[in-house]
């Protein structure tokens, strides 16, 4: 008989990671957010120390693992109350895209810079009237001799003042009027024609949404991740940075999700109303434990996930990263629900950080993809349904 269980050197990762975020914790990570500060330190610090490229080939400065690498430091930075949502964007999305597509030259100019946190890339897909419908997609690239020129405008956009480059997914200008054919190019902050705003958020984070607005902006060919002339553009570079996507999504929850359950069982056993902590009551230990269940099903969902990402099957790893991502934002948000309840009116006060948690688990149900295009893909894709959209 075997048992399941992560590698050795993944479950030492995971001990490194909770140490160095430990140093840093929940109420540096508010602080910073509420006083409109960044989190820099631990963002470079996890540079230093190699986390933040694990997955990216050593040859460019990375360490040379895989997505399950890269999901279990995004999950033990949110279990020690800093989830940097950067970590799903710039070496998961834009890492793996440049890794897998991108030439030799490009490899080399990006990627280091992405691993250790000096060139941090951000990802530009969302746009005000597209939303989640890549065909609906209206930034459009054209040529101009040897270069392009890009237009558009993207929103909800994670972290663009933070970063030195985006990628930016657009459409070439004679698809506008029949299927979507997509291409990435990758766009410095400072381009001229490349402005962004902020949007007021209720979320308490350090890391900012932005509307980016594209104005002619020019960019050389170089700039270009993939190949436009393929029958398909670059939905293949897009889609390859889906499933990375949905995992290190799935990661991002439930950290979140361990850490409420962990402040919420400490201070159930620490609380005394009226004989004994409250934890002996079944009524709060209950749905505790029932989150303790979620959450590790979830877990096993993404890891699962993960495996078959790195072995190289898309197929079965979309499948299993849109479920994981699923079931983890689902297990988070309740997870945060029961926390804020487990302490009663001290889960509303800022003093034990739980309510700023329902609105941070929440969006784990909205982005990167709804629960329902999640739904429906399972119930095309697994089950065999007809298409609903």
């Amino acid at each position: 008989m075997t048992t399941f269980t992560e590698s050795e050197e993944r479950q030492a990762l995971r001990r490194e990671v909770a140490k160095l975020a430990g140093k840093y914790g929940r109420e540096w990570f508010t602080q910073k957010a509420r006083a409109g500060e960044k989190t820099t330190d631990l963002w470079l610090e996890i540079g230093r120390t190699g986390y933040l490229g694990i997955n990216i080939p050593e040859e460019y400065g990375g360490g040379g693992g895989g997505i399950g690498d890269i999901a279990a430091v995004c999950e033990e930075l949110a279990a020690q109350g800093c989830p940097l949502l950067l970590m799903v964007v710039s070496p998961a999305i834009c890492g793996t895209i440049i890794t897998r597509y991108g030439t030799d030259e490009q490899k080399r100019r990006w990627l280091p810079g992405i691993c250790d946190g000096t060139g941090t890339m951000a990802f530009a897909i969302t746009e005000p009237d597209a939303g989640i419908n890549t065909h609906n997609i209206t930034t459009t690239a054209r040529r101009d001799g040897d270069a392009w020129v890009l237009n558009g405008r993207k929103i909800y956009i994670s972290g663009v003042d933070e970063a030195a480059n985006v990628l930016v997914v657009a459409r070439t200008e004679d698809a506008r009027t029949g299927q979507v054919k997509p291409v990435l190019f990758v766009v410095p902050t400072d381009a001229e024609g490349f402005e962004y705003r902020p949007i007021p958020m209720e979320i308490v984070s350090p890391e900012l949404q932005f509307t980016v607005f594209i104005d002619d902006v020019r960019l050389p060919a170089d700039a270009l991740v993939g190949d436009p002339d393929t029958a398909d553009g670059g939905l293949v570079q897009l889609f390859s940075g889906l499933n990375p996507e949905r995992i290190m999504a799935a990661s991002f929850s439930t950290g979140l999700a361990r850490f409420a359950l962990d402040k919420a069982a400490t201070y159930a056993k620490e609380r005394t109303v009226f004989q004994g902590p409250i934890g002996t009551h079944q009524a709060i230990a209950h749905p505790l434990a029932q989150s303790k269940i979620e959450v590790e099903l979830a877990r096993l969902m993404t890891q699962k996930a993960a495996a078959l990402y790195d072995a190289g099957d898309d197929t079965g790893a979309a499948e299993a990263a849109n479920m994981a991502k699923y079931a983890a934002a689902e297990a988070a948000c309740d997870a945060a629900d029961r926390a804020v309840q487990t302490h009663g009116g001290n889960g509303i006060t800022q003093e034990y950080g739980m309510a700023g948690l329902l609105v941070a688990t929440r969006a784990g149900r909205i982005a990167p993809v709804s629960r329902e295009m999640i739904l429906n893909y399972v119930a095309m894709h697994t089950l065999g349904l007809p298409k609903s959209y």
